[in-house]
């Protein structure tokens, strides 16, 4: 038994812990440490710092006061970065690797070498009151980031400083937790290096690119999923998969010969039958299937050029391993998998909004249009008013994969 911990605690956070490394995307990961951190210590908000060059990103944000009201959700999406140093109370942790606990943020003892930024509170028009920090340390004594849980609420739901208590049990679970963090941070990273393969080749496949259109497919799908009132753990089972199933939707495109990808201006019809060769090049490469994962990324990469009119491709197929394979009618309405229909709606709503070097962004105005026009005809309707009423979440997650 850990000193200070009771043997049900323990034994609780080593169950959670093998839960953690079954899960494959690292945003699902980092959601379910911050949700599990919190419950030990009841708390009302939280967040996940990764180390990125030398300083902390925050990667993950939770607060349940915020996501009430209106709009909250798009705080999750915050780009905001903090130097590792004594200036702030996460750069602290980082910099000394030690836990720290604040009861009140506003009230700093002027000895603290650490500040408090408002801007957030301000902005967010939130109350921030008693902090807990840790390190996220892994194998070899080795930084990888700082988790924070902020504002502790007793059986009042008043907010009340963090306990001692609070600091072991997180503490101890952060221990646990980062191991699973490096892991799942280590495959996010092999897949953005496989997207820039593909990035050699096509100019449209860039990282921030796939990053977008990940996110914002797991939060259509979050909010069409709660729409039809799928149960939560189902949600986030499905959310675990779809983000990287949702980058690789055009990996196919590696096999597409340079001449078609790099073209300025139209195709013409020979052209466009060889690049529509990408969605099925994308597919086979998921044959050999051993997960859900790879089954999710195959129906995502053949599918996700249908149209709800059914004038998308490639249509249907008998055999998509068939060399002589040509397209087929096209798949129309719920013929066409959900999730190819979610990722369709967010890789067009991202090239439309993205700067390239053979084509201006469309104004913001210009491609709402586009897409309220397209309702019923090369996207889902309910899907489309999914994607509006979760509007603010979209733009937030724009600002943060910028293009670099």
């Amino acid at each position: 038994m850990v000193s200070g911990l009771n043997k049900s605690k323990v034994a609780a956070i080593l169950k959670i812990t093998e839960d953690l490394n079954q899960i494959k995307d690292i945003d699902s990961l980092l959601d379910r440490v911050l949700l599990e951190a919190r419950r030990f210590s009841r708390s009302d908000a939280g967040s996940i710092y990764l180390l990125e060059n030398q300083k902390l990103r925050i990667n993950y944000v939770q607060n349940d006061t915020l996501i009430q009201k209106e709009s909250g959700k798009k705080y999750l999406y915050q780009n905001h970065e903090i130097a590792i140093n004594d200036k702030s109370m996460a750069g602290y942790v980082a910099m000394t690797k030690k836990n720290l606990i604040i009861d009140d943020a506003y009230q700093l003892d002027e000895t603290v070498p650490y500040g408090f930024n408002r801007s957030f509170d301000q902005q967010a028009l939130y109350q921030t009151r008693s902090v807990l920090t840790v390190p996220l340390i892994a194998s070899q004594n080795r930084l990888i980031g700082v988790m924070q849980i902020i504002n502790s609420l007793n059986e009042q739901k008043e907010i009340v400083p963090f306990r001692s208590e609070d600091e072991l049990v997180v503490a101890y679970f952060a221990n646990h937790a980062a191991g699973c963090i490096e892991k799942a941070k280590m495959t996010r990273e092999i897949i953005l290096r496989m997207i820039g393969i593909a990035e050699l080749r096509d100019p449209e496949e860039t990282g921030s690119h796939v990053n977008r259109v990940g996110a914002y497919s797991i939060e259509i799908y979050s909010q069409w999923a709660q729409n039809h009132n799928v149960a939560e753990v189902e949600i986030k089972k499905i959310k675990d998969v779809l983000r990287i199933a949702a980058m690789l939707h055009d990996v196919g495109k590696v096999a597409i010969s340079d001449t078609l990808l790099k073209k300025r201006g139209s195709l013409n019809k020979d052209e466009f039958l060889q690049m529509q060769r990408h969605v099925i090049l994308g597919a086979r490469l998921f044959k050999n299937s051993t997960s859900d994962w790879d089954d999710m990324a195959a129906e995502i990469a053949l599918n996700h050029h249908e149209k709800w009119d059914g004038s998308g491709y490639p249509g249907k197929i008998n055999d998509i391993f068939d060399d002589h394979w040509a397209p087929g009618p096209g798949k129309k309405g719920v013929e066409i998998p959900l999730l190819a229909r979610i990722v369709a709606l967010a890789d067009v709503y991202d090239a439309l909004t993205s700067q390239r070097i053979y084509k201006d962004c469309w104004p913001e105005e210009k491609v709402k249009r586009y897409l309220q026009e397209q309702k019923g005809k090369h996207f889902d309707p309910e899907l489309v008013d999914a994607f509006f009423s979760i509007y603010d979440v979209i733009r937030a997650i724009q600002n943060k994969y910028g293009d670099n």
